[in-house]
């Protein structure tokens, strides 16, 4: 199959579409912390993100990473999808994949993609997660809520402890479980995994 050509219009709209979720994000960042009457300084304190990093978010210089926004997001008691929903400009039925949120470390080759986030009537969320080979992970829950999980291993091997119990899942496995605090998972094998992480609200 030969390899998919995106044309120029079509990476120009894509652009101007994450600017424009950028500028959104950064302006309800700078709102939350004006909310709680917080200087940059405290969000950092709380977060363990640079002031200098938050100071660059909230004026759209740089998105953040899965891992940064997850920090801004526990300070604040939500989850990333929450936030994600608070910048939509309207609940929408479908949401295509160029318009899905997504997040990338290639430091630790992790990557995140908000596949169908959580909504005003909506009690779930499904995000897909990528990580590479030997790479060690927490699918931690910032706002310490019990919330009730599905993940589905699409690709490769990964190890999951719940509770201290280390869980060895296979492409295609699936495993449930209630999550109300770190769930540390580690991949297995020479290849890295994709899985799809299903997660609603108590």
């Amino acid at each position: 199959m030969p390899p998919l050509r995106v044309t120029r219009p079509a990476r120009a709209a894509a652009r101007r579409a994450q600017d424009s979720v950028t500028e959104r994000l950064a302006a309800e960042l700078a709102a939350l912390r004006a909310a709680q009457g917080w200087t940059l300084e405290q969000l950092s304190e709380r977060s363990g993100v640079s002031r200098a990093a938050l100071s660059r978010l909230e004026h759209a210089e740089v998105s953040p990473s899965a891992d940064v926004l997850a920090r801004i997001c526990g300070a604040h008691g939500l989850r990333p999808s929450q936030l994600m929903a608070r910048i939509e400009e309207a609940f929408q039925a479908s949401v295509p994949a160029e318009d899905q949120p997504h997040w990338r470390d290639p430091e630790r080759a992790v990557s995140t993609r908000m596949v169908s986030p959580s909504g005003p009537g909506l009690a779930g969320e499904v995000t897909e997660w990528r990580l590479g080979a030997g790479v060690s992970a927490d699918l931690t829950n910032l706002q310490n809520t019990v919330r009730e999980c599905h993940l589905v291993l699409l690709q490769g091997r990964l190890r999951v402890t719940l509770e201290g119990t280390p869980q060895d899942l296979a492409r295609g496995d699936a495993l449930r479980f209630h999550q109300g605090g770190p769930v540390p998972v580690v991949v297995l094998g020479d290849t890295g995994v994709r899985l799809l992480l299903f997660a609603a609200a108590p």
